[in-house]
């Protein structure tokens, strides 16, 4: 047994829940799933949101309160010895121009390390708590969770990942921005929200991608406090009732915050929230013509500690996961007409070359996922123009979302495929000062590792199909099968190998050297060479 903790810092309020995780059992589909039994759930009313989403800053005061939070938070998971937390932050102080300051004084004063989640891993997590709550693998399902500062969209379908969005259409910005006084909901009120919640959604649920899902699942307090007040009996799930929810959002805007607790039996942070909540999840449902929604009652929390439970245990679905971000990277590249060919077949060659010297560069399987997505993406920025097309690559990766990969490590994999050609990693480039000191030296074992594999497809025409590399009296020998007419490829790695040779003090060669191994089942094949429009010299 382990005992795990989930800090969940939201835009209306913070929530710590603590856990005991026994050993694992065997899901009717073969999968080791965590069973958790509650230890502990304690939540404090501190709403970061309030002035964010006005002025663009948490206060002074909203900080206080919310690093006394924490403080508590900690002596909690001090007293009942958690093994392992995490702690993430979500859309008010990642919006926020003074976020940093809040995560150094909980690391500070608190001593909760806070990680700032991007809306992307916001969905990822929430997935994952609804994939083990609910049997919906053999569905196309599609999920809205309700925050205080944004929802977070995401379809599935038959259990992949076809597209997930983060909006900025959450209850306490909404509450913030158009209700003021009481409360108390005027026809006004109700015309600015209707308006400013389709503009903001309408065009995304027009989209195809979201078309005809099985099933309609919201997550979030103020949805199971709707489950709550309008049931809709569905197989055994907890579910909301749409029709009810219409009469009682008429009998709720019709009350102020004080009249709506002590009719409804509600904490006043949910009294004034759960209005804005049930105008959001109304107009989502009404693009697909649904009679309830289904409600598991899981959220952010449950998707971090099941997370937590699984890697301790070792049940997590790494081959998964890793296949799940090289799909979100494929998203992201063909976005923006990447050569998909060459992607795939410099990241299975840079992963090649990874695993035969992993006693050299001594680098963690992240750092594999890393340089794969590096690779899959590092032309890129030929979208923007060839010409610097690295730099464009950089750019680019840095401000897509990846989900997956934390925007550290996000920084990482734009360095590494900034890094590609032309000059070396330099402190003096900002990009790369930025980067902390592990994180340099990261970048540029896989730079270099990266700077090869791109050599070997120069042509993009994946003349070189397999590589082995190993290690010889101060050499490094790179044993390549394929294509015998591959002058060019050669001459390539040895024009690029000076970055190899900087971090790791060995010279390179390419011989023949058939490869007995089968191609890395972690990527495809490549599919059908594309040829190159570039010039042979061009790099």
């Amino acid at each position: 047994m382990a005992r795990f903790a989930a800090i969940d810092i939201g835009s209306n309020a913070m929530r710590l829940r603590i856990v005991d995780v026994d050993l694992p059992v065997e899901a009717n589909d073969n999968r080791w799933l965590p069973q958790l039994r509650e230890v502990l759930a304690l939540r404090a009313p501190v709403r970061l949101g309030r002035e964010v989403f006005l002025t663009g800053s948490l206060t002074s005061q909203a900080i206080s309160s919310a690093t006394e939070a924490l403080r508590g938070f900690r002596e909690a998971m001090d007293s009942a010895k958690v093994d392992h937390y995490r702690a993430v932050a979500t859309s008010a102080v990642r919006e926020a121009n003074n976020g940093s300051l809040f995560v150094e004084r909980a690391r500070r004063e608190a001593g909760v390390e806070v990680e700032i989640i991007e809306g992307v891993e916001e969905a990822r997590l929430v997935q994952l708590a609804v994939r083990r709550k609910l049997d919906i693998d053999e569905q196309r399902a599609l999920l809205l969770d309700i925050g205080g500062g944004s929802i977070e969209l995401t379809l599935l379908d038959h259990g992949e990942l076809r597209a997930s969005q983060s909006l900025p259409v959450g209850t306490v910005r909404l509450l913030e921005a158009f209700i003021d006084g009481d409360g108390t909901m005027t026809p006004r009120h109700a015309r600015l929200i209707g308006e400013y919640v389709e503009r903001m959604l309408g065009k995304h649920l027009q989209d195809s991608a979201w078309a005809n899902p099985d099933v309609l699942i919201a997550t979030g307090g103020n949805i199971d406090t709707l489950a709550n007040l309008c049931p809709f009996p569905f197989a055994g799930e907890e579910a909301v009732d749409l029709a009810a929810t219409r009469r009682l959002v008429g009998q709720l805007s019709s009350m102020s915050v004080s009249e709506r607790a002590s009719t409804f039996a509600l904490r006043p942070d949910r009294a004034d929230t759960i209005v804005p909540a049930a105008y959001i999840l109304l107009h989502v449902a009404s693009h697909f013509d649904r009679s309830h929604v289904v409600a598991p009652g899981v959220g952010l929390k449950e998707g971090v500690l099941g997370e937590l439970a699984e890697r301790y245990f070792a049940m997590s679905n790494l081959g998964g996961e890793e296949e799940g971000i090289r799909k979100a990277c494929i998203r992201v590249g063909r976005r923006y007409q990447f050569d998909e060919t060459h992607g795939i077949t410099v990241a299975r060659l840079a992963t090649q070359i990874f695993d035969d010297l992993a006693d050299l560069h001594q680098l963690g399987a992240r750092a594999r996922v890393l340089l794969r997505a590096s690779a899959l993406l590092h032309d890129v920025g030929d979208f923007v123009r060839y010409e610097a097309h690295h730099k464009h690559s950089c750019y680019i990766i840095e401000h897509s979302e990846i989900m997956g990969i934390t925007p550290t490590e996000r920084n990482v994999v734009a360095n590494v495929a900034r890094y590609h050609r032309k000059s070396f990693p330099d402190p003096a480039h900002s990009n790369f000062r930025d980067l902390n000191r592990d994180d340099r030296a990261t970048v540029r074992s896989l730079a270099a590792i990266l700077r090869l594999a791109d050599a070997l497809d120069r042509e993009h025409l994946s003349k070189v199909v397999a590589v082995s590399a190993q290690v010889t009296g101060g050499c490094l020998r790179l044993g390549v099968e394929g294509d015998a007419d591959r002058e060019l490829e050669e001459w390539t790695v040895a024009r690029k190998a000076g970055l190899f040779r900087a971090v790791f003090d060995l010279d390179v060669e390419v011989v023949d050297a058939p490869i007995a191994r089968p191609v890395s089942a972690s990527l495809p094949p490549p599919p059908r060479p594309i040829r190159s429009s570039r010039s042979p010299l061009e790099g």
